[in-house]
């Protein structure tokens, strides 16, 4: 075999400059899909007239309508919605949208593409793990719940789905806003709406001019969290719940040193026309009684929160789908293989971080972090 010369990754977001102008601005905020969700949209202003500035409000109203529609159409908890049927359905065939057949189509080419690591079946393990009642399940419960599992992906056709047995169950909290972020662009683009910043709940779209940023600013400015801070975070919430337990009462000059510094990024993304999404450990988490905390992501091969090195995968590619159906079967390979895997797979890009805080951009990215802590 021939030696070759590796030739570098080209740049997956080359810097372009921004047009000069200042912005006409209009944002809704809403609560969807169990979180916060933020999108705005914008128009020059000197191409604002009324009828521009009612085009860009009508599209935001119709942004948030298209979320709540498919919200109610694939929420594994709402009565009545395509996945509720679904997993209600005891193993027979339902008859779905044909949206729904296309994203759970897309969730099994994720699947297969990351050997089992992102899976919508893995519902009856989550299940189990009760965050709000800080619930740790047994051996036992996590074994029977993972021969559920393996037994396979959903059968889809073009307008039915029907699980694999009885006690099968999907969710697709892993991959819908991914896929709904995506509608939305395309919405806004067909709207002639040009710039915009969409945030479901952490997937963030990127489009056209940073109207949010300095005038003048040729890119968007984005931050990823430090899961440094988010550890001291929760450090000090354990030290005030103690203070408060305490049978001495709270001193309030010890609270007032415990006070935590302002969170500063692990990194800035300098990005244009992208998305972003994270998956980390350090959002979700409980602590059972004797101290042990446990994150929300479920490792398909235990059934276990993840052991990975890595603390946050980021994601940064055109569609948002891929960053939901990538970004936390990155994190469960590991910094290692998850960097292999980007590199061999044109069109993402990764930011990888690990436990101890260090900072892993794969190669096409690098020109576009700043103010990096580590």
């Amino acid at each position: 075999m021939s030696e070759q010369t590796e030739q570098p990754k080209p740049a997956l977001f080359p810097k372009t400059p921004s047009a000069e102008g200042r912005f006409e601005v209009g944002s809704r905020g809403f609560f969807a899909f169990d979180t916060n969700c933020r999108i705005k949209a914008a128009i020059p202003r000197d191409a604002a007239t009324p009828v521009s500035c009612r085009r860009l409000n009508e599209a935001l109203d119709e942004a948030v309508g298209l979320c709540y529609r498919y919200e109610r159409m694939w929420s594994h908890t709402r009565e009545g919605s395509d996945i509720w049927r679904l997993n209600h359905a005891q193993g027979r065939p339902v008859t779905v949208s044909r949206e729904t057949a296309a994203i759970l189509k897309a969730a099994r080419h994720y699947y297969e593409e990351t050997v089992g690591l992102f899976d919508i079946a893995m519902a009856p393990v989550a299940e189990l793990w009760n965050h709000h009642r800080a619930q740790v399940p047994s051996t036992d419960e996590i074994a029977r719940a993972l021969e559920t599992v393996k037994v396979g992906q959903p059968r889809v056709a073009e307008d039915y789905a029907q699980l694999p047995t009885p006690e099968s169950k999907v969710s697709l909290g892993g991959i819908a806003k991914g896929y709904i972020a995506d509608r939305v662009g395309e919405l806004f683009e067909k709207r002639q709406i040009l710039h915009a910043l969409i945030d479901l709940g952490g997937n963030i779209v990127i489009k056209g001019e940073p109207f949010l940023g300095k005038e003048g600013q040729a890119h968007w400015s984005v931050g990823i969290r430090s899961p440094l801070h988010a550890l001291e975070r929760n450090r000090a919430e354990k030290r005030a719940a103690a203070l408060a337990r305490s049978p001495h009462g709270i001193d309030l000059r010890t609270l007032r040193n415990k006070q935590m510094t302002a969170e500063q990024p692990a990194c800035i993304l300098e990005l244009n026309d992208c998305s972003i999404v994270t998956s980390s450990i350090y959002e979700r988490c409980f602590a059972d009684e004797k101290g042990m905390v446990y994150h929300h992501i479920a490792d398909p091969r235990t059934g276990r929160p993840s052991e990975s090195d890595l603390a946050s995968a980021t994601v940064i590619s055109k569609r948002s789908i891929d960053g939901d159906g990538l970004s936390t079967a990155l994190l469960l390979m590991g910094s290692d293989w998850a960097a292999e895997y980007v590199e061999e797979h044109p069109g993402i890009e990764a930011v990888l971080i690990t436990r101890d805080g260090d900072l892993l951009p794969t190669s096409g990215i690098r020109k576009a972090l700043s103010n990096c802590s580590r």
